[in-house]
């Protein structure tokens, strides 16, 4: 296949994004070749805008349908993630799916059983900051025991902000009926993706404590401090909100042997112990003392253009010149994640991990049914640029 013929099913605000790069030509092998989006006025508005004049529907069934693309970019609200890729697939097509791969996991399951079915067919998902070349150096460096074993796992992911406005933008967002989540849902779940990617390991146990519209008029949550446990004895902290202005993006990985710490997801430092802690514990007879630590800056700053390099990648693979990357196998983790710290809340308690599908699942559809009814869809489409 010489040219990847990629149509994009929801015209919203990242979806913007897709259609400009490939529009641009950023995209080596793919061409822009249908565009999807249910709100009509927004589609016509959008395709103006962009000056788009490749075919365009307002059903996806119909796009899969007309033989004008080989692989489709799903970026809809997260509950129609899952049917739309099993649409896809079942189709003959390839697939991605933006983040999060879905909202529960009973449908992300349901999602993997499908693209199990249809081996020879790309199934992708959007994790972009797997590109960030401070956490592939993180995950690189445990992975060789340059941390030794590790100990704790300390995440504060709360540089972005969003007003009212954010979510007046969208009759969808920050809904249990829309959207299924909060904070968790939107904006964390790269984060939820790379701390298990990047350690190595899932947790075992997670509790959380989730604040629902504490910061905004919205109803799911805004503001989360998880507590979680690993199978090797190593404990987590997750702390994440849209409501913190200056906000912070600070990941530390402790292990035996010393710690990394990864500033705004640039500067990368090493403080390595010259001799692992639980050999100094043993041996060291002084009573007070520690290990003498080197500090090493590893990485101050570095440019790359993340959500281009998944789908160039995304492009490669269908084309046979090179592996996928990112595989939407991947993206059961991240959703497992953020349900365990929902489910924690809801039910007042620690969860095991992995949670129960059904359990979860019954809970969600309590607080849909209990929930605010959605407002008129605006149509609003906002500029995403500067915001990953």
């Amino acid at each position: 296949m010489k040219t990847v013929r990629i149509g994009i099913i929801g015209f919203g605000n990242q979806g913007s994004a897709y259609v400009r790069m490939l529009k641009e030509g950023r995209i080596r092998g793919g061409e822009l070749a249908a565009v999807c989006d249910i709100n009509e006025e927004k589609l016509n508005a959008q395709c103006e805008k962009f000056e788009v004049d490749c075919p365009r529907f307002t059903r996806h069934t119909d796009l899969l349908a007309s033989g004008t693309v080989d692989a489709v970019i799903v970026t809809t609200p997260h509950y129609f993630h899952p049917p739309i890729v099993i649409d896809a697939l079942n189709a003959g097509l390839h697939a991605l799916s933006d983040k999060p791969a879905g909202v529960y996991t009973k449908q992300v399951k349901e999602m993997m059983d499908v693209a199990k079915q249809h081996p020879a067919q790309i199934f992708a998902i959007m994790f972009n900051q797997r590109m960030n070349r401070a956490y592939q150096r993180m995950r690189q460096m445990i992975a060789d025991g340059a941390l030794g074993t590790i100990k704790r796992v300390n995440w504060i992911i709360t540089d972005w902000y969003r007003s009212q406005s954010y979510y007046d933008s969208g009759a969808w967002r920050a809904s249990w009926k829309g959207e299924g989540g909060g904070v968790l849902f939107n904006q964390a779940p790269h984060q939820l993706d790379l701390l298990p990617w990047i350690v190595g390991m899932m947790p075992c146990k997670m509790q959380a404590h989730c604040h629902f519209g504490k910061w905004h008029d919205i109803e799911t949550e805004d503001d989360v401090t998880a507590y979680m446990e690993f199978p090797n004895g190593a404990t987590g902290v997750f702390i994440t909100s849209t409501g913190d202005a200056p906000g912070t993006n600070r990941l530390e990985i402790l292990g035996t042997k010393g710690k990394l710490v990864c500033e705004n997801g640039q500067l990368l430092t090493f403080y390595e112990n010259a001799v692992d802690e639980r050999e100094f514990n043993k041996t060291y007879k002084g009573g007070f003392g520690a290990p003498e630590v080197t500090k090493k800056v590893l990485m101050r700053r570095h440019n790359i253009q993340m959500h281009q390099e998944i789908l160039q990648n995304y492009v490669n693979a269908i084309r046979g010149k090179e592996p996928l990357k990112v595989s939407g196998f991947d993206g059961i983790n991240g959703v497992e994640m953020m349900d365990a710290m929902l489910l924690s809340q809801w039910l007042g308690k620690m969860v095991e991990m992995p949670i129960d599908d059904d359990l979860y699942f019954a809970e969600l559809n309590k607080r849909i049914e209990t929930g605010r009814a959605l407002k008129a869809e605006t149509g609003t489409v906002l500029d995403t640029k500067g915001t990953y």
